[in-house]
């Protein structure tokens, strides 16, 4: 058609390709010239409405070397650059080669322009076809029904999605209203969706319930657009429908899960609320209304949900510095920590908190969950039981020493020597266990007791009844012992002490005594060192009633007894550990 039109001896016809004019269709042209011009173009593509340009002796013209090389090589002695366009935008163009110098008259230009815009219009009617294939394919094979339908509510299209969605085919629904598969109580829902669409709105993620065709609903998302034609008027509307059951199904466990949860967390005893990962209250239970004596603000109070807190010892505690508050910054649950609750009424509740930082499948902090255990009673039980305790320290303490005084008052009294020498032995006793007795009651854990003050409140009560000038040296590991190895222990060291003061001594009655309780491991030992001679255990054993008590008593604390020479020495090894209760107070405390 160019070359008749034209009455040229070669043509081609070049498109516009991601900017780059390339080769579609040629005539007499060779592979080297076309592959040496591709890409030439005497316009760019953003030119607007581009004008024909023709040369009529390549030989006369501006042209790079290479370019006029490939133009010679071909034998052409003319050429026409007629741009092809539509709409004033360049498609690309159609090439007129003369083999001889050639003058292109108006007549011809007019020919060139007219087969430009059929062409143009081919070109633009080849791809609408291509892309409305593609977008029907697409469509076709979308797994989401799409369906069309004019402003009457008349089905136009209807996809195969749509047939596996609703059970219907296309032939059953085209031309139908779409009301056939809207449940009757549904039904208002499509003149407000239609309103909406004369109105030019777009219709966006509309989650609905629709009928299939064996009578099952199924919930759907709707996303609806207006259809315009070629003059912008609305005709129809385009819906995209995807089936959501599965994500219905997935809320209604995830709500269930979370109704449980919250019933659960209201059936327990203890405050319990929650936050966001800014300290913003998201629940509370009932129990929580109940310690602090408030109902809490949701999305307004935070931290805490009580009024006003403090320290144990009265310090304010501001909400943002709470253990919850540091769970959350610091992102690690808050154990240890002990505060009180001023309730609006003015009561003080002490409580314990258990603060827990909350996080996503990623690891996100996605807020907190905290426990507040009301201690009020357990508080009043501890007083109440230091009052009883202290009360039994005292009227033991009183009995031990009336007990003491008694067996001072019949030594002194009594006439015979033997008796002096055991109602004494005795007293020494008594106030060993009453010195032992001091100390348990002394100290706030009614487990165990420290081994420091223990050896020397043993140690102080046996100075007072010994010669003025012995020397005691008294050392202990700072470790806690069970309390029910007090009594053996204390009588124990008595004995050796006495023990020590009448045999290891030199003749002067001066001397120091050394006294230690010390831990390797698990083991502890107590060892009495003096200055003496020491002495042979089995030797001994059978004319000293001391000795053999103090056998009784290392036995009875499941322990060992050895005596050493050089220096002398009475050493008790056993493996006596503090109980648990003991540890966890003494750590709290620490």
């Amino acid at each position: 058609m160019i070359q008749r039109g034209l009455r040229c001896q070669r043509a081609s016809i070049l498109l516009l390709e991601g900017g780059i004019m390339k080769f579609v269709a040629w005539r007499g042209l060779s592979d080297a010239y076309r592959s040496a011009v591709e890409g030439h173009s005497p316009w760019s593509a953003a030119d607007h409405d581009p004008q024909p340009i023709c040369m009529r002796d390549v030989e006369q013209a501006e042209l790079p070397d290479s370019l006029r090389h490939a133009i010679r090589t071909e034998g052409i002695g003319a050429v026409c650059f007629i741009p092809i366009i539509e709409g004033g935008r360049l498609l690309g163009k159609f090439m007129a080669y003369f083999d001889e110098p050639h003058d292109c008259s108006a007549e011809q230009i007019e020919v060139a322009r007219t087969i430009a815009r059929q062409l143009g219009f081919g070109i633009e009617r080849v791809k609408a076809q291509n892309a409305a294939q593609r977008l029907a394919a697409i469509v076709e094979s979308s797994h989401d029904a799409i369906v069309s339908k004019d402003l009457r509510g008349i089905v136009s299209t209807w996809n195969r999605g749509a047939e596996r969605l609703f059970g219907y085919t296309a032939a059953e629904m085209v031309g139908k209203p779409i009301t056939t598969i809207i449940p009757e109580d549904r039904l208002g829902e499509e003149p407000l969706i239609l309103g909406r669409i004369r109105n030019g709105e777009l219709v966006d993620h509309f989650e609905t319930v629709r009928r299939r065709k064996d009578g099952t609903l199924v919930d759907i998302s709707l996303t609806i657009s207006p259809v315009r034609d070629a003059s912008g008027r609305i005709v129809g509307a385009s819906k995209i429908a995807r089936d959501i059951t599965d994500k219905k199904v997935a809320e209604a466990k995830i709500q269930d899960s979370e109704r449980h949860l919250q019933d659960l967390l209201a059936a327990i005893p203890a405050a319990i609320y929650t936050t966001d990962r800014d300290g913003k209250i998201t629940y509370f239970n009932e129990a929580a209304v109940q310690l602090a004596g408030r109902t809490p603000v949701i999305g307004t109070d935070e931290w805490c949900v009580t009024w006003k807190l403090y320290w144990p010892d009265g310090t304010p505690l501001p909400h943002d510095q709470c253990p919850m508050a540091i769970s959350l910054r610091e992102g690690r649950p808050i154990r240890g920590y002990e505060a009180v609750a001023e309730r609006p009424d003015g009561r003080r509740v002490p409580f314990i908190p258990y603060p827990t930082p909350m996080r996503d499948a990623a690891g996100n902090i996605t807020g907190a969950i905290n426990m507040l255990v009301d201690v009020s009673e357990r508080k009043q039980a501890e007083s109440q039981q230091r009052i009883l305790l202290d009360e039994l320290n005292h009227r033991v303490k009183n009995n031990m020493m009336m007990l003491k005084s008694l067996l001072s008052v019949a030594a002194r009294t009594s006439k015979s020597s033997e008796a002096r020498t055991v109602l004494d032995e005795a007293s020494k006793r008594v106030a060993a266990m009453a010195a032992a007795q001091r100390v348990l009651y002394d100290t706030p854990d009614a487990i165990n007791f420290g081994a420091e003050p223990f050896l020397g409140a043993v140690c102080e009560t046996a100075r007072q009844m010994f010669p003025p000038a012995v020397q005691l040296v008294c050392e202990a590991d700072p470790i806690q012992l069970p309390n029910d190895i007090a009594m053996p222990l204390a009588l124990t060291i008595n004995e050796l002490l006495i023990n020590a003061v009448k045999y290891g001594l030199p003749g002067n009655g001066h001397g120091t005594i050394r006294v230690s309780i010390r831990q390797n491991g698990r083991t502890i030992s107590l060892a009495v060192e003096d200055e003496g001679p020491g002495f042979e255990l089995d030797s001994v054993r059978s004319s000293s009633s001391g000795l053999r008590l103090v056998e009784g008593l290392v036995r009875q604390i499941g322990g060992t007894f050895e005596v050493g020479r050089h220096p002398s020495r009475c050493t008790v090894t056993f493996c006596q550990m503090p109980q648990e209760i003991g540890l966890a107070t003494k750590s709290s405390d620490t």
